[in-house]
């Protein structure tokens, strides 16, 4: 134990003093993922609410044709402004981007209207365009509308009641909870978790394989009356010790911009305080151990530094394939998952967020399963120390 701790606390010491590498690692990576992430979901959230209170200036071409509906949409912060000439030109003016969305009357809208057939109008829209989309929803809602609001008219003119155009009324019975809505926004926060934790000790894992067979440092190091096994342990542990502080301070960097989303005006109330904290913490503890001993034996097979951080950097996304997967196809948690490491941490973690009941027995699967791993894993890159053509 003593040979352990000696080589865990020089391999801590020396990539502390490695500054530079230690700010990419431990502050760039954790730090800024909450901090692109509270900023996105601010101004997307900002922009919604303000979109849809916001008066709307909508080009018409022949508003003179249609005053009823004028006032209509103006009822519904939509003013109506003078649009293009013609229709071409309404065209040309949405490609260009001069507009996002052009309503066009056209001659026979009011004798049509008057006569009781369905009076036509275009609306002139880039659908490829994301944030005129916004804005032609808008319209084509405020136009349904009244187009609903006339049927309704002209059936009780005809002393017709209008319930009969409705046979069948859809009430939906929504049973989500604030803090399941929020899992929706935040179920992606495991990609930034698993990135953070794996980025916080990938360079240590590195530096303590390839970059000491590099410099030459490893010989030396391995010639020691020492037993190796001990050494390869002292080099994972001090990489799973940083792996574990870069999550943490990806963790309470979430917990920070949390506090400065207004998830609340949406109708969203994630469950993510100190205490999903640090259940967070204990899901990945043995994932830490797990992903510290993969870029060791990957980074073991590699002869110079850069072709480990080739190697090293395509094994970061290997966890996230599960996850991309589940998350596509929607899976709710299953026993099975829970044998499947980063996949079940992650599924763990959104029923922690819905403040869903979770079954403790998938909690130990998941720990015991990943743990298992990483020792399996370590057993292996002790081993590979043993071999001479380790040093190159």
């Amino acid at each position: 134990m003593k040979t352990f701790f000696t080589v865990y606390r020089k391999e801590v010491l020396d990539y502390f003093r490695d500054r530079r590498t230690l700010l990419s690692s431990l502050l760039i990576g954790p730090l800024f993922g909450p901090v692109l992430f509270a900023f996105v979901i601010n101004l997307s959230i900002e922009r919604s609410i303000g979109d849809a209170s916001a008066t709307l200036e909508l080009p018409v071409i022949g508003a003179e044709r249609a005053d009823n509906l004028m006032r209509y949409l103006k009822s519904r912060r939509i003013d109506a402004v003078d649009g293009p000439p013609d229709l071409d030109a309404a065209m040309a003016a949405v490609e260009s981007g001069e507009h996002d969305v052009v309503l066009r009357i056209p001659p026979d809208f009011a004798e049509r209207l008057a006569d009781g057939v369905p009076a036509r109008v275009e609306v002139i829209s880039d659908l490829a365009n994301s944030a005129g989309e916004r804005e032609t929803r808008r319209v084509r809602n405020a136009l349904r509308a009244y187009s609903g609001e006339l049927a309704t008219m002209r059936l009780t003119a005809r002393g017709v009641s209008p319930q009969v155009m409705q046979p069948i009324t859809v009430d939906e019975v929504d049973v989500s909870t604030p803090s399941g809505r929020s899992a929706l926004l935040l179920g992606m926060l495991s990609y930034f978790f698993v990135f953070s934790l794996l980025m916080g000790g990938m360079n240590l894992a590195i530096d303590s394989t390839a970059g000491e067979r590099e410099r030459g440092s490893l010989e030396p190091l391995v010639s020691l009356p020492v037993n190796r096994e001990t050494l390869m342990l002292g080099k994972i542990a001090a990489t799973s010790s940083y792996m574990l502080l870069a999550l943490s301070l990806s963790l309470l960097a979430f917990l920070v911009a949390l506090g400065f989303m207004p998830l609340e005006s949406v109708g969203m109330t994630p469950n993510f305080g100190p205490g999903t904290v640090l259940f967070a913490l204990f899901l990945f503890l043995p994932f830490s151990l797990l992903g510290s001993a993969m870029m060791t034996l990957v980074a073991s097979f590699t002869k110079s530094y850069k072709e480990a951080q080739s190697w090293v950097s395509m094994l970061l996304l290997a966890p996230t394939f599960p996850i991309l997967i589940v998350s596509v196809l929607t899976l709710r948690p299953q026993f099975v998952f829970m044998f499947v490491p980063s996949l079940s941490q992650h599924l763990l973690l959104v029923d922690r967020i819905k403040n869903e009941p979770i079954d403790p027995l998938h909690v130990a699967v998941s720990f015991v399963t990943t743990l298992l791993l990483g020792i399996f894993l370590t057993g292996i890159c002790a081993r590979l120390y043993r071999r001479e053509g380790l040093l190159g």
